[in-house]
């Protein structure tokens, strides 16, 4: 290879990973709310440590939530069922201290002149971003690390790997050309299993059944027939889950973004309505990049939202191109074009988004971006037409 390969690499975590499961905790108490009154106001973290988990927070809602059973199911669905692997979803012990928003907060929100004057919930900066590098148009390394995890638990649900336990992750490691992807350099896999699974047998089924399948869907034409494969690298991995490592909400901001290669704002997305634009700006600046990128007038695009908490409007938009825009294409009409196109308004992108509806739970875990099912409404390209129009005539 030639020296100007350089490596980009990402990773990603299951389900059952402690933070994961934590996201997972809050998102659903999240959806439990909306579904009961989806003018609900929720931040809501979640702790996870040996046996127990303490779920907290502030929440404005007409709705109850019934705490205690929103744990209990989300850590029976993803698998921890028996004390014996550290967590039993029936015997696990959960805290919960919530209380009201505060007040000011909340005032700041609602305020009058409808929904398009709707404040943001806090203060922020958001980032979205988009590159021509897979059919999803995310960054080949995150969109194989997410696939990879979720085939992972997916195999596991199914019973094909009856040895495998809830708790794992991939890390994969890209060589680059410029911009461009040219071969898959490593692959790492870490899989929580029982103790009676033969490692190496183990290690050879999942590079077979989980890891090539995922190449030959995601990797399309770039060079994967001679990568690295590593599994397991500290050998034994019974112990896992809440009872090897604290979880907490939030704690894995990369892995539900864009992995390392484009920026994310400095909050998370899991636990918070709407209202916050951590959240609801993250998935409007996605949707904005997405678009750009699907519209022709650009191979790669990151786009910067700033927010006020109490304003509506956006303090600052601003388009980084990295210089793949079409010839003669400017940053301010590519700009101008964008402000044409998207009302990016919290208020307004939460109906154009639809984003009161209970539709979370699904989105914390395996990346909130490149995602394919519907309820992923800001990967939609339904302004991709618009914008070739004003930017590509």
């Amino acid at each position: 290879m030639t020296n100007s390969l350089h490596p980009l690499s990402a990773e990603s975590v299951t389900e059952g990973h402690p933070d994961k499961l934590c996201d997972k905790i809050s998102d659903s108490v999240l959806d439990d709310l909306l579904t009961q009154d989806k003018s609900s106001h929720v931040a809501v973290e979640t702790v996870a440590c040996k046996g127990m988990f303490m779920v907290c927070g502030e929440v404005n809602s007409r709705g109850y939530c019934d705490v205690q059973k929103v744990v209990r199911n989300a850590v029976k669905e993803v698998g921890y069922a028996d004390s014996s692997i550290g967590l039993d979803w029936q015997s696990c012990g959960v805290m919960v201290s919530i209380t009201s928003q505060s007040p000011e907060i909340d005032e700041s929100v609602r305020k009058a002149g409808g929904e398009e004057e709707q404040g943001a919930g806090d203060q922020g900066v958001v980032f979205g971003f988009a590159c021509d590098e897979t059919k999803v148009l995310m960054p080949l390394p995150i969109t194989l690390a997410n696939r990879l995890t979720m085939k992972l638990s997916s195999m596991r649900k199914r019973g094909m790997f009856p040895w495998l336990r809830p708790d794992g992750k991939a890390q994969v490691t890209v060589d680059y050309e410029g911009f461009e992807p040219k071969r898959i350099n490593t692959i790492l896999i870490s899989a929580q299993h029982t103790p009676e699974a033969d490692l190496k047998e183990l290690g050879e089924k999942v590079k077979a059944e989980v890891v090539r399948p995922v190449l030959e869907e995601w990797a399309g034409d770039i060079e994967a027939s001679n990568f690295n494969f590593i599994f397991n690298p500290s050998g034994s991995f019974v112990l896992g889950g809440p009872a090897a490592d604290t979880g907490l909400t939030g704690r894995k901001i990369i892995v539900d973004a864009y992995g390392n290669a484009g920026r994310s704002g400095g909050g998370a997305f899991s636990g918070k309505d709407p209202s916050k634009v951590d959240r609801s700006g993250a998935y409007a600046a996605r949707w904005v990049a997405k678009n750009l990128v699907a519209s022709g007038a650009l191979k790669r695009a990151e786009v910067q939202i700033a927010y006020a908490i109490g304003r509506a409007e956006p303090v600052a938009v601003d388009i980084e191109t990295f210089g793949t825009e079409a010839r003669g294409l400017s940053s301010e009409r590519i700009t101008e074009a964008v402000r044409e196109t998207f009302d990016l308004r919290p208020g307004v992108i939460i109906r154009e988004l639809d984003l009161l509806r209970p539709i979370y739970s699904p989105t914390a875990c395996y990346g909130h971006f490149g995602r394919e099912e519907e309820v992923f409404t800001w990967e939609r390209t339904d302004k991709a037409s618009k914008l070739r129009s004003l930017l590509l005539g």
